[in-house]
């Protein structure tokens, strides 16, 4: 077992590094901070999605929206948004699974030019075609709660999690993802949403913070009857210190929100006694949500420890270099840190938890997005807490078939995580 898995995740990051020197994950300066674009959806996708687990993946085509154009809702070099849609069937022919794509965020002008030539900012350069996988199988085997829905993958393309409204004409730059949001919304509901019984909002990474800022919009869709539920995975970006003292998240989440005018478009619950980079971060939202939400979150999120925690800038020294590749590289000082950024994020969901209707799967785990992944999902080998695994938690949740609070003992305890290791 020990030798299967070190190899599959070998293999896994052999195949990353080569997609850093083909130009797919990058570095960026910002606010003169190097951060790493590391995030799930910018591996491989058939490396990514488990799909080498996979018997014959689902190929879903893309659909571009035609009637965005009008309403503005552009990518952000003007081209038409998008999503992928498999159609449900029998039983849950009028239940509706949205997943909002992630792939980080541009925070300057420069960071934002870059991001428009490629597939996170322009349709132009999407795929065509893309698996679906995990959350999105069409497989009982694979995915036993969710197969037969009907499942989207709505297109990430403004960078700024589907939350912006403005434009910088000089620059020929479009920051349009809240109007993408709601063209989007309005085109499924003209395809058979409206008539949904029911609904979930999942997205992960940037995904999965935008699940968090459009969760009560999604619900608002809606009539009463409409069970309508939100998931968002790997979408706890914390607001927290980085290993230097400084707050390389918030420095760059600040950029996000004032380039791309994302203020009018946060939850006022919260701009009312916030500032509205305190808005952006999930943890000032989570607790206001009246839509029962599902968090789903490893406690040592991979992408926060390179890109917030643990960023070259932070450590320019590198001391930190080995740990963030490989969590058995961490020394006793580095675990006590990291321990501390777990008690930071189980202490920012208290009081969410304390709520009946919302769900939990906090695994102890060096991860980022697991419900898109076959072999984290729903596999042989999958995480579990307490023996149940990540897709038999959220169905259980979702159906209320059970209450789902899961919180993972401590690092190093769990031995089913799935951990990224990356190698130089």
């Amino acid at each position: 077992m020990g030798s299967r898995v070190r190899g599959r995740e070998s293999m896994k990051m052999k195949l990353f590094w080569f997609w850093v020197v083909m130009g797919v994950v990058s570095w960026d300066v910002v606010d003169g901070s190097e951060l790493l674009h590391f995030n799930g959806t910018e591996l491989p996708y058939l490396e990514y999605y488990g799909v080498s687990q996979v018997n014959n993946p689902v190929m879903v085509g893309l659909t571009l929206i035609t009637s965005a154009g009008a309403k503005g809702a552009v990518c952000l070099d003007g081209t038409l948004p998008g999503y992928h849609l498999h159609r449900g069937y029998g039983s849950a022919a009028n239940s509706w699974l949205i997943q909002l794509e992630g792939g980080g965020w541009c925070n300057s002008v420069r960071s934002c030019i870059y991001r428009k030539k490629t597939r996170r900012g322009s349709s132009t350069y999407m795929e065509k075609q893309l698996p679906f996988t995990g959350i999105l199988s069409n497989k009982a085997e694979e995915n036993p709660d969710f197969f037969n829905w009907n499942r989207v993958k709505l297109r990430y393309c403004d960078g700024a999690s589907f939350a912006g409204d403005s434009e910088d004409k000089a620059a020929q730059l479009q920051f349009r993802g809240q109007r993408i949001w709601l063209a989007a919304m309005e085109d499924l509901m003209s395809k058979g949403m409206r008539y949904a019984k029911q609904a979930l909002l999942s997205g992960c990474s940037a995904g999965g913070l935008a699940s968090i800022l459009h969760c009560d919009e999604f619900r608002d869709l809606f009539l009463g009857t409409t069970k309508v539920k939100c998931l968002s995975d790997a979408g706890m970006f914390l607001d927290a210190a980085d290993v230097s003292g400084g707050h390389t998240l918030r420095n760059m989440y600040s950029g996000v929100v004032n380039l791309q005018g994302v203020k009018p478009n946060l939850p006022r619950v919260c701009t009312n006694h916030l500032d509205p980079t305190s808005c952006f971060f999930p943890q000032n939202l989570i607790a206001s949500i009246k839509t029962p939400l599902f968090l789903l979150n490893a406690a040592y999120d991979a992408w926060q420890l390179q890109a917030s925690l643990a960023p070259p800038s932070a450590d320019p020294h590198g001391y930190w270099r080995q740990c963030t590749l490989n969590n058995a590289k961490c020394s006793q000082s580095q675990v006590q840190f990291l321990q501390g950024f777990r008690n930071q994020m189980l202490n920012v969901i208290r009081q969410f938890a304390s709520s009946r209707q919302n769900g939990l799967f906090i695994n102890s785990c060096f991860a980022h997005c697991q419900s898109e992944r076959q072999d984290t999902w729903f596999a042989d080998d999958s995480p579990t807490i307490g023996n149940k695994a990540i897709a038999l938690a959220v169905g259980d949740w979702y159906f209320d078939r059970a209450a789902i609070k899961a919180i993972d003992c401590a690092y190093p305890c769990d031995k089913t995580c799935h951990n990224l290791v990356f190698h130089e």
